[in-house]
């Protein structure tokens, strides 16, 4: 007979969506099993590698930079962008609440709880016509995600008070019960011991994030107008695989909405050090590198250039002959713009070290510059342009390169420096100029220049591929969270929050996210759904 634990409420999912559901289920009095199917050191799913950016509308911090922000203004800049339908009646409500809440509800509530965020404001996602981000709303979590898991944890434990919370590592949910058309708990698998437990609960969460772990579901959802590679890597987890959802959607009726919309990167490669089969690294791709297809030819007409539209730079990627691109720069660009996004390589804002922080931001990342070319394959480094060309074919074992053509790739971009810097004619520098006109930008960009500037070598090629990473679809939800079946019924007893959720209403950011919508996302929609939970409704 299985072991019986029995709670208020039963939270599944140990991210960021299941921590925050947890500790406001125990601030409101109840009793909480938390049920997480990864180990105890990784508590915190994918925020707890992530880099902590977060789109806030109207916070102080954009006052301080004189960034005049409304709900109304980030509201447009949402719909436009994410191309929401006018009838999509619960992701747009969630939209609505996101831009109106997110000053109160994540950015004052995390200050609160400790959390500090970088004095700058970055702007990302402006839109390739100007219709994404109007103004900055970026804001980077200070410590990372990792500091962000760590913060909200201590805090759970500091109101466990008289035993209220249980936490089980290493559980898998096989199914919830529900009797009398109200979902009571669920049936778990002990993967360490091969148990079976039995939880018991008058309300059931799930915080079980997405599908593109799985990349075979990610492909079965995969929209038939969009072009898929042959190959991506996993920026994801391989355990949010979207069984949940279908158990809710075959078992209780639940909606799957929006399954095909998906958050992913261009710019991915190969983990150093895996943590799984196919783990990808994602990077914030360099503005000033040349993007070339596998012929190291430069993709045109309309330059792939980051920090404008993820989804459009996505999908140019995807539809390339061959599932890489290459990334043509030099060590000058490499130290000041070369990023890869998450906390483990960005040690000195997730380890707190400001001074530091400082000192590469003015004199460029030239350690992980280094560090890549030790541990990466798919990043390459050489004296001329005709080594370089041999050392990407034999990364590919192939003959796409030719010497000649890469050499003629550098050339043409570099002529648009030899009459002086009032004639360039590049869509590539228009956009870095125009991203160097924000000051934060400024800092991390580079002045444009020629890719054979002398003493800017050596020169870099990185192998790029698409990366998987978040889920925009989900379990349809109302604005409490709660799961509904296909007449718009709340399924008694459940409710869905974070990435599960779509962020809210199963698909709020629509086909785009204004990025940074992910974390915050993840605190509102578990917030909802303790209040409800709370309130009896």
């Amino acid at each position: 007979m299985a072991k019986v634990i029995a709670s208020d409420i039963l939270v599944v999912g140990g991210g960021l969506a299941g921590i925050v559901t947890a500790l406001e289920a125990l601030r409101g009095g109840k009793s909480v099993t938390l049920a997480d199917r990864d180990t105890a050191d990784r508590m915190g799913g994918l925020a707890l590698w992530a880099f902590g950016g977060m789109m806030l509308v109207g916070t102080p911090l954009q006052k301080r930079m004189k960034i005049a922000d409304s709900p109304e203004v980030a509201l447009n800049d949402w719909l436009s962008f994410g191309e929401l339908a006018p009838d999509d009646e619960w992701p747009l409500q969630w939209a609505r609440y996101y831009v109106e809440h997110s000053r109160s509800e994540v950015y004052d509530w995390l200050r609160n709880e400790g959390i500090k965020f970088l004095p700058a404001v970055n702007w990302v996602e402006r839109g390739r016509l100007g219709e994404g981000n109007r103004l900055p709303r970026y804001h980077v979590v200070w410590g990372t995600g990792r500091e962000l898991v760590r913060c909200l944890m201590a805090a759970l434990h500091r109101e466990n008070t008289a035993g209220r919370l249980t936490l089980l590592h290493q559980h898998r949910i096989t199914g919830l019960d529900h009797t009398a058309g109200k979902v009571c708990g669920a049936l778990a698998i002990n993967e360490a011991s091969s148990e079976e437990v039995r939880l018991s609960a008058s309300a059931v969460v799930l915080a079980t994030g997405g599908i593109n772990g799985s990349h075979k579901e990610c492909r079965a959802n995969w929209p038939s107008d969009r072009p898929q590679p042959a190959s991506m890597l996993n920026g994801a987890h391989p355990n949010a695989d979207g069984s949940m959802h279908h158990w809710v959607a075959d078992s209780l009726g639940g909606q799957i909405t929006h399954a095909g919309e998906m958050w992913n990167y261009a710019a991915g490669f190969p983990h150093p050090y895996p943590h799984f089969p196919g783990h990808g690294l994602s990077t914030i791709p360099c503005k000033s590198a040349l993007w070339l297809n596998h012929r190291g030819e430069r993709i045109g007409p309309e330059p792939l250039v980051t920090g404008f539209d993820t989804h459009w730079l996505c999908q140019r990627v995807a539809e390339q002959e061959k599932p890489w691109t290459w990334h043509l720069l030099n060590w000058r660009i490499a130290a000041k713009e070369f990023a890869i996004s998450g906390a483990e390589h960005n040690i000195r804002i997730r380890d707190k070290q400001f001074p530091l922080f400082v000192k590469e931001l003015l004199l460029g990342n030239h350690a992980l510059v280094r560090q890549m070319q030790r541990e990466s394959r798919d990043f390459l480094l050489a004296d001329s342009l005709n080594e370089l060309a041999l050392e990407m074919n034999a990364l590919t074992s192939s003959h796409d390169i030719d010497a000649d053509t890469l050499q003629a790739t550098a050339d043409n971009f570099d002529a648009n420096f030899t009459t002086g810097t009032q004639l360039h004619n590049d869509p590539q520098i228009r956009l870095i100029q125009h991203a160097r006109e924000w000051k934060p930008d400024r800092l991390r960009t580079c002045k444009p220049a020629p890719l054979q500037k002398s003493g800017a070598g050596p020169y870099i090629a990185i192998r790029m591929q698409l990366i998987t990473r978040k889920s925009l679809g989900g379990l349809q939800t109302d604005l409490q969270s709660r799961v509904l079946d296909a007449s718009g019924a709340a399924v008694k007893g459940l409710y869905c929050v974070g990435e599960a959720a779509g962020f809210g209403g199963g698909g709020a950011n629509g086909k785009r996210s204004l990025e940074g919508t992910f974390l915050p996302g993840c605190i509102m929609t578990a917030r909802a759904a303790v209040r409800s939970i709370v309130a009896g409704d």
